[in-house]
């Protein structure tokens, strides 16, 4: 593993302030096409993103959701969703690689972002579901607030010698 992929693992914080500067396009593109690299089960790709620019549906997501108030400034909100139907079993894992690989490479951007969960919150599904006209077989995994950062915070791991068995518990 290269020195620079576990210096932006170790980057990756979670950013709830941002600039008023916009994400532009070819950046959006690049963390899409970098969430959609993600592996998934039997290669069944359930995911779908919906990208959010727009002030007012940036507003609205940030009342739908109880812990997303840094989407009042954010420019930039990408909904995870998976296809319940196109993998009904593993949707959730396959949803949560793509998220993570959208995360690093925002930090590889030099962006901030922050994951606010949805699923498996019935009330937060709903709201998101409501806000973004998602159709009944697409369930919003989570938001991602992202935007060029406001704050910055130092590199960590939250290694934990404690939590690691080896060959059995």
């Amino acid at each position: 593993m290269s020195e620079s992929l576990l210096d932006t693992i170790f980057a990756r914080r979670s950013i709830r302030r941002y600039t008023e500067e916009p994400v532009d396009e070819k950046s959006i593109e690049k963390l899409l096409k970098a969430a959609m690299a993600a592996p998934s089960a039997s290669n069944r790709k359930p995911w779908h993103f919906v990208v959010v620019t727009e002030r007012e549906a940036l507003d609205g997501l940030a009342e739908a959701h109880p812990y997303g108030k840094m989407l009042f400034e954010a420019p930039l909100c990408i909904a995870v969703c998976g296809d319940v139907t196109e993998s009904e079993g593993y949707w959730v894992q396959d949803c949560s690689a793509a998220t993570e690989n959208l995360l690093l490479a925002a930090t590889a951007l030099g962006l901030g972002a922050v994951w606010l969960g949805g699923y498996p919150r019935d009330q937060r599904v709903a709201a998101i579901r409501e806000r973004l006209q998602l159709p009944d077989h697409i369930t919003p995994l989570n938001l991602i607030s992202i935007g060029h950062p406001g704050e910055e915070k130092q590199p960590r791991t939250q290694y934990d010698e404690a939590r690691v068995h080896r060959q059995r518990w």
